[in-house]
């Protein structure tokens, strides 16, 4: 019996041998006890190959000038596990847990990002990290970069500090500075930056983002409008990390398209790992 996955999708495979009559009554009831048992093993879903092994590829990258259909964007793990994600024919999956993130095996510096994105759960955390050096800090397990926020609206309900609600900014696509990484906010909230319009939706539903990111400004799209904007960011060339922060999320349609470089200020780019 083999057991495979293919876009996570299970398929069963059975090869059947044939053999000679058997002689002996003894090896003829061992076969047939071993024969029975691979029937019940082929009624059984095969749950251990449903964990996503590393690199996987997810998402397209392409050029502005590139007419064809791209290459895929290969992602390895940081300090998640390969039980946190899964690639099917709808997308990515992510089960929250252990919190982490995976990258990208390549950098990038000027690019337009594209991605849906679906939260499972009321109150549910997640998010992308743009420019990231994909080094975890040991306390929150989340590593430098500008981060792009993706919270279900539920959130601000189940986070109140002293009774009171955050700001219901948090849940609508906040960017900001993570770590060691510094921004300059387009719309103060603190060191963040808020989006000027509630565009996000709720648990189970699709939001869209389109995010804009040319040396050191990152403009954020919400659902068809721009919303959220950051600049002058300490870091302006790095890796791609896509987080599990505790709630099951799923993203789907991820199209990064490459733009010219900058002249970049060596200090700007991450360190390659």
């Amino acid at each position: 019996m083999e057991c495979s996955y293919y876009n996570g999708y299970a398929e069963k495979k059975m090869y059947f041998v044939l053999r000679k009559p058997y002689t002996n009554t003894k090896t003829r009831m061992q076969h047939l006890f071993i024969s029975a048992m691979v029937m019940l093993l082929l009624s059984l879903p095969c749950q251990a190959l449903q964990a996503q092994s590393f690199p996987f590829t997810f998402g397209v990258e392409k050029t502005l000038d590139d007419s064809g259909p791209g290459k895929g964007i290969a992602w390895v793990d940081v300090n998640t596990s390969d039980s946190t994600w899964t690639v099917t024919d709808e997308g990515l999956s992510s089960t929250g847990l252990p919190i982490g993130v995976i990258r990208s095996v390549e950098q990038y510096e000027n690019f337009i990002l594209q991605v849906d994105w679906c939260h499972l759960e009321a109150g549910g955390n997640s998010g992308i990290f743009i420019w990231c050096d994909a080094v975890p800090e040991a306390e929150s397990r989340l590593p430098s970069g500008v981060e792009v926020q993706m919270l279900e609206l539920d959130w601000v309900n189940q986070n109140k500090v002293n009774g009171q609600e955050p700001p219901i900014a948090y849940v609508h696509g906040e960017l900001f500075g993570a770590g060691k990484t510094q921004t300059t906010p387009d719309n103060p909230r603190g060191i963040r930056s808020k989006s000027i319009e509630n565009r996000c939706l709720g648990v189970g539903q699709w939001n869209s983002y389109t995010v804009v990111c040319v040396d050191g400004t990152v403009k954020l799209s919400v659902n068809g409008k721009f919303v959220n904007g950051v600049r002058l960011s300490s870091q302006r060339k790095g890796y791609l990390c896509l987080e599990a922060e505790g709630a099951k999320i799923k993203f789907r349609n991820f199209k990064l398209t490459q733009l010219p470089p900058s002249v970049l200020n060596p200090d700007h780019a991450v360190r390659p790992l």
